[in-house]
């Protein structure tokens, strides 16, 4: 009887031992992997998407072929085809007219995925003889078409023009000026 009470005895510290190593060895796992789910959460708050020197290029299928360069970017987190540009440049190079259209400006919003642009702040464009300037620009390499909003001044060797939106087709230059008060249209109408 003495030798069955050792043995009960001897099994049940095995088994308490045995529930005690795979808790305490279950619970610990769990608390390194948190652990390290923290670490990981950490690194990627600090971890950097900006990226130095930046250089895209473009071309269509009539050979017409785009540029950006930017000194900066950051990938947007949430969709990686996005990329938040600083100090921008852009060359549009229209084969057909063997003509560059520059763009320069603070900063863009860089599509890779469809090649759309968005230029803010100080945005000068400027081909042949022209020059615009605004606030804001919308380039879109599929549709041949900019978009220059808010501010606009549109100078030529003879003339200079205030607007509110002006669009240019860049194949073939036809270009469209907008103004939103009434009133404006009048003066500017008058003074030609």
């Amino acid at each position: 009887m003495k030798y069955l009470n050792y043995r009960f005895l001897i099994l049940f510290m095995i088994v308490l031992i045995s529930f005690f190593f795979i808790y305490s060895n279950y619970f610990q796992k769990n608390k390194i992997s948190q652990n390290i789910n923290l670490e990981v959460k950490k690194e990627s708050s600090t971890n950097s998407n900006i990226i130095k020197d930046i250089k895209y290029f473009s071309q269509d299928l009539k050979g017409n072929q785009y540029t950006i360069i930017a000194n900066e970017g950051e990938i947007d987190l949430d969709n990686s085809e996005i990329i938040f540009l600083k100090d921008v440049n852009a060359f549009i190079e229209l084969i057909e007219n063997n003509e560059t259209i520059t763009v320069v400006s603070d900063f863009g919003k860089y599509n890779t995925f469809n090649y759309n642009t968005i230029f803010s702040k100080n945005v000068k464009i400027n081909y042949k003889d022209n020059s615009i300037t605004g606030d804001y620009l919308d380039f879109s390499m599929m549709e041949n078409m900019l978009i220059i909003s808010k501010n606009v001044v549109y100078k030529n060797p003879t003339n200079t023009l205030k607007a509110d939106v002006i669009e240019l087709d860049t194949i073939t230059k036809d270009t469209k000026i907008f103004m939103h008060n009434s009133e404006d249209k009048v003066n500017i109408e008058g003074r030609n």
